[in-house]
């Protein structure tokens, strides 16, 4: 191969490669913004029944302590 299409080819080869080195980093970060709305999603939900839940436990525990 003569010097032209030695550095055609060996770009196409880059660009490819870069090509597949950016889907994979996309997939990586769309891991991570899943992972950080599910976090999201938990916190949101302890946030609104949260409270419901410690307020059974402290009603348990004075139950159970006889203050109740």
């Amino acid at each position: 191969m003569d010097k032209p299409e030695r550095e055609i080819v060996e770009y196409k080869v880059r660009r490819a490669v870069g090509a597949h080195a950016l889907r994979k980093i996309g997939k990586i970060v769309a891991e991570e913004q899943q992972a950080d709305a599910d976090k999201a999603k938990a916190l949101r939900w302890f946030a609104r029944y949260g409270w419901l839940i410690a307020l059974g436990i402290g009603l348990a525990t004075a139950y159970w302590m006889g203050v109740i």
